[in-house]
């Protein structure tokens, strides 16, 4: 578990921190608070901690001056600042500092949730010396805030200050996400991306969670911005030759004032068909949208249908359904052994994102024989025979992470009973297990919190209703367990990238 040290002179928001948080499901726990700087530096040359969560303003000793000396007992340790509005200048000097992100009070507790999550990713991930820490943490701040507008879970005046001070500038019209992907994720490919881009204006490089490079183009003239950005892609890939193969995804197109984050999505999706299309270094979503409309609209099977019996890990229920379904397209006129192959390529595709939805895990060559396969065949019983192994193995690599028979047995409790009040302490009392050492259990064999996996599951009940039902939003959203309307909606843009209203209206 990862330590965690508290610091601030109000004694309620030490307690708001400590009962806010479930730390264990977070991997981590809080090991000291202290009530100004001097306090905790004192504890800190005795209590070995990962992560600072400190005030700014205190007695005795600020913030500022506590992350300097604390700098010398712990070199790399991860600093989390908390602060009022009016202080917001001091985040200057705390980047210089090497923080993680500066929170002002009162605490957004999503915001705060996504922050400790990504210091975690950080820890994990850290094996270099701590050096260089002002640039670093500049970009550490960049990375967190901009992954964060793309989702849009970030409230427009939160984002605009924290721009303003790291001189991101997104004042145009429209934007076009690229997403430049590796094999194997390394600092000095991005490092080569950052000297590309330097000084370049209209571009905006950072990294989402997953490690992937993301290109932000904003720019006011379509058709010369379009040039611009294929001129730029281009460029990059040119002078990348060494770190080979990547892969460069370009999404779609989109005005700054509507749904920008769509881009983003569009870009991950592009990345799918390089499965398809091995030997493209650069896919546009624009050009494969043909492709996707083409084959959804001859495909007659039910997407949601596989989606359950996927996450029930129902192997024979998705062996039967692909049967059914590919004697449908047996029975349809002007079917094409060409169209079969792209039909047999778009559904593993579909079975390639839930797992990854479901795992949150990149699935690079789990299906890569399988495709290799469908290339080279035009029978529609080896095709059929393909499919069968699909469901094979995409059942199979779920069920290879559920060890615990307590996990699968909360995870049909959620099945079952999504829409009601479920708890770690509830189900803990029913499963006669602590409901501390059972979040940790499902994290580990989930890959996912028990809280995140509870609203990804309900928000994809929610989606299927909203395209499938009759019924208002405000229903649907009690339907699926979400009694505030408002947190639905906000719980609805973290996971899809559009309002429910939005979404719907797609149907």
């Amino acid at each position: 578990m990862y330590k965690v040290f508290i610091v601030d002179d109000e004694p309620f928001i030490i307690e708001g921190l400590y009962d806010i948080v479930d730390w264990a499901e977070l991997d981590m726990e809080i090991v000291g608070q202290a009530g100004n700087g001097l306090e905790a530096l004192e504890a800190l040359k005795h209590i070995p901690a990962d992560i600072l969560v400190t005030d700014i303003s205190m007695p005795k000793m600020n913030g500022l001056d506590l992350i300097r000396q604390a700098r010398e007992l712990h070199p790399e340790l991860k600093v989390i600042v908390l602060s009022g509005f009016n202080e917001f200048d001091y985040l200057k000097e705390g980047m210089l500092l090497g923080i993680e992100n500066y929170l002002l009070k009162p605490i957004n507790l999503e915001e705060f949730k996504a922050t400790l999550n990504t210091v975690a990713e950080k820890l994990n991930a850290s094996k270099t010396p701590f050096v260089d820490l002002s640039e670093q943490s500049i970009l550490i701040l960049k990375d967190n805030i901009m992954y964060r507008w793309i989702r849009n879970q970030i409230k427009p005046q939160e984002f605009q200050e924290r721009a303003d001070l790291l001189g991101i500038h997104l004042d145009k019209r429209y934007i076009l996400v690229s997403l430049l992907r590796s094999r194997e994720l390394s600092q000095s490919l991005f490092d080569a991306v950052l000297h590309q881009l330097w000084g370049k204006e209209g571009v905006i490089p950072f990294r989402d969670v997953e490690g992937n490079i993301v290109l932000v183009y904003n720019f006011d003239e379509l058709e010369q911005g379009l040039e611009e950005v294929e001129l730029t892609n281009h460029q990059l890939m040119n002078v990348l030759l060494s770190y080979r193969p990547l892969r460069m995804s370009i999404g779609s197109t989109q005005e700054m004032e509507g749904e920008s984050s769509l881009s983003y999505i569009h870009a991950k999706k592009a990345q799918e068909y390089f499965m398809i299309y091995p030997e493209e270094e650069i896919l546009h979503y624009n050009q494969l949208k043909d492709h996707q409309d083409n084959a959804e609209r001859s495909i007659p099977m039910n997407w949601n249908d596989y989606s359950k019996l996927i996450m029930a890990k129902d192997k024979a229920g998705l062996i039967a359904r692909i049967d059914e379904d590919f004697g449908v397209l047996q029975q349809m006129q002007g079917i094409s052994p060409r169209l079969l192959q792209e039909l047999a390529m778009e559904w593993i595709i579909r079975f390639k994102m839930q797992l990854e939805e479901i795992r949150h895990d990149e699935e690079a060559d789990l299906y890569k024989n399988q495709f290799a396969r469908i290339r080279t065949t035009s029978s529609i019983e080896e095709l059929v025979q393909i499919m069968h192994e699909v469901a094979d193995i995409t059942v199979e690599s779920l069920a290879n992470d559920m060890k615990s028979p307590v996990v699968q047995q909360v995870l049909h409790y959620i099945d079952q009973s999504y829409n009601e009040d479920i708890s770690l302490k509830t189900l803990g009392a029913l499963y006669n297990i602590h409901p501390v050492y059972l979040g940790q259990l499902f994290h580990k064999e989930v890959n996912q919190s028990f809280t995140d996996y509870i609203n990804w599951y309900r928000i994809e009940k929610a989606k299927e209703l909203l395209k499938h039902s009759p019924m208002k939003v405000q229903e649907i959203a009690r339907g699926v367990g979400y009694w505030e309307t408002g947190y639905f909606y906000k719980q609805f843009r973290k996971y899809v990238g559009i309002s429910p209203t939005e979404y719907k209206g797609l149907s």
